[in-house]
């Protein structure tokens, strides 16, 4: 996908159309599908996203053609696993220079590539553009055609320099460059009349594990994972699948629509964080599929594992609920907290929706009711002002406000992108009560509480807040 201006506006319209629209109402003199200005762009550019998307890809090679700096931008920042190759953690790129800047790079990309493949024997090949590579006009569709041609194995081109856009863009990008070149160019080996694909999971700490055991329990076949740990031919014949699930993100609602369109296959969004979410996901494929056996092996699924996650969850709730907390997280974590919160009866009282759509705040102001704050900027005055408040009991953010839990006195908790726990389906919820429970009743607030050696004031005692952790913990705590 060459990233021209029309094919941008149309990536940018396809996704959230009801939204764009409303923005459109709103903002009437800004289109919704306006290129970006260079240097505006906030948070991680389309290169970033594009990569993102599409390393989890296991089997494949990706090669950043730019400078070394930008294969660096992004390393590690995502612990997507894979469960077969690991050749999609080496990040190779063609390191970009200034005589290549002036004469031009294609010819070190391809020979770079044709080393590649002699060496490592990938796949495929995906070469990502750059901001410099496409300011010079290197033809990397071109390159990989050659390369193609002369290897015999699939070099892919994703033109995605950071410049074009933001980083649901570049999610976009990606999308158009596996429609394009890679879904549909091969066929499975056998077919089942439940075989669907899961769309928009990218495996992070091996949440997708989480899932694919429950849908084999109801005979239901994963035909490919688009992209979290996938090969590369299950997505070549991902265009064989009878339903396509988008899981908790719209950022490859572009590939859905383009295999539904091209393929008659319908789609259905989805996500797999909460019981609630999970029960309903797991309904709605079995509904979509259109067999009553299934649906009625669904329901008795939903009642067995909500059972077990009950019992495994009682002991959670008899020692965190009715405690209050602070949300201050984006994406779709702050919704896998609100329902885990509740599900072990604590409250929210505040969260902040700066990156969330109308509708996700809407829904979020009904969640947390009446009372419920919502927080529009997330600076520490702000919270630490909530905090005092509300007497909330625990601050939910990314490492930036741990000094604002510090100054509260109150425990916190450090949930980002770089998250090494799965929160998917019924064990996921599993996981965020450990880690709430390990956060609140943590030996280090009960230090954090008590004055400064050197403090002469006997008042600053009465500061610190106690809670029940400052006591040893019974025989049944200890199984937690």
């Amino acid at each position: 996908m060459n990233p021209t201006p029309e094919k941008i506006n149309d990536s940018l319209s396809d996704s959230n159309s009801e939204d764009a629209r409303q923005q459109q109402k709103l903002h009437k003199k800004k289109s919704s599908t306006q290129l970006p200005q260079p240097g505006t762009t906030q948070g991680s550019c389309a290169f970033d996203s594009a990569m993102i998307t599409l390393v989890p890809i296991t089997d494949a090679a990706h090669v950043v053609h730019g400078p070394s700096g930008c294969a660096a931008s992004i390393w590690g920042s995502y612990s997507s696993l894979s469960s077969g190759s690991m050749l999609y953690k080496i990040r190779f790129t063609s390191d970009i220079d200034e005589n290549d800047i002036i004469f031009g790079g294609a010819k070190k990309l391809y020979k770079g590539i044709l080393e590649l493949q002699r060496r490592y024997k990938p796949a495929a090949v995906f070469v990502y553009s750059t901001c410099i590579t496409a300011l010079i006009g290197d033809d990397i569709e071109g390159v990989c055609k050659n390369a193609t041609e002369k290897t015999g194995i699939p070099t892919i081109p994703v033109h995605c320099p950071g410049f074009i856009g933001n980083q649901n863009l570049g999610n976009r990008v990606a999308g158009e460059a596996m429609l394009e070149h890679v879904i549909g160019t091969a066929e499975p080996d056998t077919s089942t009349p439940y075989d669907i694909n899961l769309i928009g999971e990218h495996n992070i700490a091996g949440a997708i594990w989480n899932v694919l055991p429950l849908l084999e329990k109801l005979g239901i076949r994963v035909l490919a994972k688009i992209t979290g740990d996938a090969i590369y031919k299950e997505v070549c014949y991902a265009h064989r699948a009878k339903l396509n699930v988008i899981l908790s993100s719209k950022a490859l609602i572009n590939v859905v629509k383009g295999m539904e369109k091209k393929y008659g296959i319908p789609y259905i969004e989805e996500s797999i964080y909460g019981i609630e979410s999970i029960n309903q996901c797991l309904r709605n494929i079995a509904a979509k599929l259109g067999n009553s056996d299934l649906q009625e092996g669904t329901e008795k699924l939903i009642v067995e594992e909500t059972a077990a996650i009950d019992e495994k969850l009682a002991l959670y709730i008899t020692r965190l609920q009715g405690k209050r907390i602070i949300l201050s997280i984006g994406s779709f974590k702050s919704w896998l907290i609100i329902f885990a919160a509740k599900k072990l009866a604590m409250e929210v009282i505040a969260i902040l929706t700066k990156n969330n759509i109308e509708e996700d705040r809407i829904r979020v102001k009904s969640l947390l009711g009446q009372h419920g704050i919502i927080l529009e900027q997330n600076s520490p005055e702000e919270i630490l002002q909530i905090i005092n408040e509300n007497q909330a009991d625990m601050l939910i953010a990314d490492k930036r406000h741990q000094d604002t839990s510090l100054t509260a006195r109150i425990p916190f908790l450090d949930i980002n992108q770089e998250r090494n726990h799965p929160y998917a389906g019924y064990i996921g919820i599993l996981e965020v009560a450990r880690e709430l429970y390990a956060a609140f009743y943590n030996p280090v607030w009960e230090q954090v509480y008590q004055p400064a050696p050197w403090s002469e004031d006997e008042g600053v005692e009465e500061a610190g807040r106690e809670i029940t952790s400052s006591s040893p913990l019974s025989s049944s705590e200890e199984d937690i």
